[in-house]
C-alpha cells in the first residue's frame, strides 16, 4: 500500500486527513511543518505528499521544490485554503500533481490521490523503460563501434597486403610507398587536416602505385631510360589502380586519390590533365610526397639524387606543378629537422 505524508500546520486538518487516509487503507505520517516533513522524507521516503501552502517557516511551495528536485519519484498534491489561481499555477508548474482547495470533499480528495499515485506509477515505469532503452542504444552503439573498428583494422590489413604485393612486383621501389605514406601523413598533420582526411591520405599513399601490378615487370625494373611507348604504358598505372578500387566502398576516397596523384596544378599531369582546385587536396599532398621520395631515392635508371635536389624541384615548381601550401609545408618539415626519409 502507498505511503503518504501529510504536511499541514493545522492539527485538526492533519488528523482529519490522517483518519481519511487510514480508512482508505493508506499508510500515513503527519508533519506540522516543512522542517518536520524533511525529517520524515529523509528517514522514511513516501509515494505521495499532501502539502499545505502557507505554513510557519518554509512555505509549501519551497518544500515541494525540494521534494521534486531530490526525491523525483515522490508525487505531490497541494491542499490549501488559498484560492489563488497564480499560486495554483505556480504549484503545477513546479510539478505538483494537483491543487485542492479547502474545505474539500472526501471523494474529491480520494480521487485526486488515486490519480496521482497512478500517474506516479506510470511515470516511474516510463522512466525505467526510457533508461533501459537508452542503455540498449548505448550497448548497441558500442557493439557497432567495435564492429566498425574491426572493419577498419581489416581494411588497413588488406591495404597493407596490397602494398606488399606491389613491392614484390617492383623490388626497386621497395619501401617507396611506405616512405610516401609517412611523408604524406607528416605534411597533412602539419597542415592541420582532419583525422579522417589524414586517414584517407595515409591509406591511399600506401597503395598509390597499385596499378603497377598490371604492368610488365621488365619495364618496371628496366635499368635504362624508358622508350616513349614504355613511358606511356607506365602512365596507365594511375587509371589501373583507380579501376581496381573504384567499386569498393572504402570509408575514404582512395580510388580518386590514387587516380589523381600524378595530376599537376597547371594541367600538365595525367591521366586526365586536371588542374588547380579540380585536383583533390589529398591527391596534391600525395603528389608532392611521391616526387620528393622518388627523386631522393635510387631508381633502376639512375642513382639517388638526394633530398636537397628533391626539395629544389618542388620549390621551383610550387604553384606551377605542385600545390604551394603543400610544398611550403613539406620544405619546412625538412628544414626544421622534424622529418627525414
Amino acid at each position: 500500500m502507498a505511503r503518504i505524508l501529510v504536511v499541514d500546520d493545522e492539527a485538526a486538518i492533519r488528523r482529519l486527513l490522517g483518519e481519511m487516509l487510514d480508512m482508505s487503507g493508506y499508510k500515513c505520517a503527519l508533519a506540522a511543518d516543512a522542517a518536520d516533513a524533511r525529517t520524515f522524507i529523509r528517514d522514511q521516503g513516501f509515494d505521495l505528499i499532501l502539502c499545505d501552502v502557507n505554513m510557519p517557516g518554509e512555505s509549501g511551495l519551497d518544500l515541494i521544490r525540494y521534494v521534486l528536485a531530490e526525491h523525483q519519484e515522490t508525487a505531490v498534491i497541494m491542499v490549501s485554503a488559498v484560492d489563488d489561481t497564480d499560486i495554483a499555477e505556480t504549484a503545477l508548474q513546479i510539478g505538483a500533481f494537483g491543487y485542492i482547495i479547502k474545505p474539500f470533499r472526501h471523494n474529491e480528495l480520494m480521487i485526486n490521490i488515486a490519480n496521482a499515485l497512478r500517474r506516479r506509477e506510470l511515470e516511474i515505469k516510463n522512466r525505467i523503460q526510457r533508461e533501459n532503452l537508452e542503455q540498449a542504444v548505448l550497448d548497441r552503439t558500442g557493439e557497432l563501434q567495435t564492429t566498425l573498428n574491426k572493419l577498419k583494422i581489416a581494411t588497413e590489413g588488406i591495404i597493407q597486403a596490397m602494398a606488399m604485393t606491389i613491392e614484390i612486383r617492383d623490388p626497386y621501389t621497395a619501401g617507396h610507398q611506405r616512405r610516401v605514406r609517412d611523408l604524406s601523413r607528416a605534411i597533412a598533420e602539419d597542415m592541420g587536416i582532419s583525422k579522417e582526411r589524414i586517414n584517407a591520405i595515409r591509406m591511399s599513399s600506401m597503395i598509390h602505385d597499385l596499378g603497377k601490378i598490371a604492368l610488365p615487370s621488365e619495364i618496371l625494373s628496366k635499368p635504362g631510360l624508358l622508350t616513349t611507348s614504355e613511358f606511356e604504358l607506365i602512365k596507365t598505372h594511375s587509371q589501373i589502380g583507380y579501376n581496381i578500387l573504384k567499386d569498393i566502398e572504402f570509408p575514404w576516397p582512395l580510388a580518386e586519390i590514387i587516380l589523381q596523384h600524378h595530376e599537376r596544378m597547371d594541367g600538365s599531369g595525367y591521366p586526365h590533365g586536371l588542374s588547380g582546385e579540380d585536383i583533390l587536396h589529398e591527391a596534391r599532398i600525395v603528389a608532392v610526397a611521391d616526387v620528393v621520395e622518388a627523386i631522393s631515392s635510387h631508381r633502376p635508371y639512375r642513382p639517388a639524387l638526394g633530398i636537397d635536389k628533391a626539395l629544389e624541384e618542388i620549390s621551383i615548381n610550387k604553384n606551377v606543378l605542385y600545390d604551394r601550401t603543400v610544398v611550403e609545408t613539406c620544405v619546412k618539415l625538412f628544414s626544421d629537422g622534424r622529418f627525414e626519409l
